[in-house]
């Protein structure tokens, strides 16, 4: 019996003695792992900023207006010309369309807001001031639409609209509203003293910048 005792401690004596042969000391600290952790997070983040493409920031020098679309999205280029463009979600159904459209005669933003609307269910939204409209909608066939209107000084009309199947809101509300937020409008490129533009708080993308 004490034979097989000591047959089967020998095991746990060399493990024992194996665990002690590296001094404590030269084991990392928990300050040191975790300092460790922070660079290499950091290090991650810093190149995921750099992989950002420029081709998600679309400027429009034409029609004065710029948008930031989502990571991975690509342009549905047989929709897109000098006056908007589409972009798509490759795999989800989901789009981001911007459009511009030149002044309506006399028709306040009120009453193009009503026009848009016609035949959606479900419509809420709000102007904010007498020349931008933010709302959201379905369209009656399964999709939820995030809709953003900004009436420009010459009375044209940028519309954005972010469309995305209704099972999905949970993972495309959010991003619909970060999109809508990133439109900006500035003065068209034929309306400025130096005939260039003025981009408000946009992202240069020579690749995407449209041309009539």
């Amino acid at each position: 019996m004490k034979i097989a005792s000591l047959a089967i401690a020998s095991p746990l004596l060399l493990l024992v003695a194996c665990g002690r042969a590296e001094p404590v000391e030269d084991l990392p600290s928990q300050d040191e792992l975790a300092n460790a952790a922070n660079v290499a997070a950091a290090a991650a983040m810093a190149k995921a900023k750099s992989d950002t493409p420029a081709s998600r920031n679309y400027v429009n020098v034409e029609r004065g207006f710029s948008i930031t679309f989502p990571e991975g999205w690509e342009k549905d280029a047989s929709s897109s010309n000098a006056d908007g463009v589409v972009y798509q979600d490759p795999g989800a159904g989901a789009d981001v369309r911007i459009v511009w459209q030149k002044k309506d005669g006399d028709r306040t933003l009120q009453q193009i807001v009503e026009t848009v609307n016609e035949g959606s269910e479900g419509v809420s939204g709000d102007f904010i001031g007498d020349n931008e409209y933010r709302g959201t909608a379905n369209d009656g066939e399964g999709n939820n639409v995030a809709l953003r209107m900004i009436r420009q000084a010459d009375g044209s009309i940028v519309t954005a609209s972010f469309v995305y199947p209704e099972m999905l809101s949970e993972q495309y509300s959010a991003m619909a509203e970060r999109t809508l937020d990133s439109l900006h409008v500035f003065a068209p490129k034929t309306q400025t003293p130096e005939g260039t533009g003025a981009p408000e708080a946009a992202a240069p993308a020579p690749a995407n910048t449209a041309t009539p």
